[in-house]
């Protein structure tokens, strides 16, 4: 199932890293471990941070997912599962039976 995993490092652990010049290496040896579909880097709240694309299958893969951001930049990690329109369209019927059962009329 497709994720949007949500990170937030804390600033100095970002910082403490870029001093050390290894920002940008830990960022992207994370990205070749984690292999997201996709990835943006922003700044956010007054924090760095970044939205992935992640395919888990099984529970157990989140902290492989998530052990790395803690570890290195004391990250706050969030999953959000998410559909693409193909996977909306497919649960038209379920949600038309929602309708049907939950809706009433308003």
């Amino acid at each position: 199932m497709r994720f949007i995993m949500k990170i937030s490092w804390d600033v100095e652990a970002g910082n403490a890293l870029a001093r050390k010049g290894t920002l940008a290496s830990t960022v992207q040896s994370i990205l070749a471990d984690v292999k997201p579909e996709a990835a943006y880097f922003m700044a956010e709240d007054g924090k760095r941070g970044g939205i992935l694309v992640v395919d888990i299958t099984d529970a157990s893969q989140i902290p492989a997912l998530a052990e790395p951001w803690f570890l290195a930049a004391n990250a706050k990690v969030e999953f959000l599962p998410a559909m693409r329109p193909e996977d909306l369209a497919k649960a038209g019927p379920s949600i038309e039976a929602a309708v049907k059962k939950y809706g009433g009329s308003r």
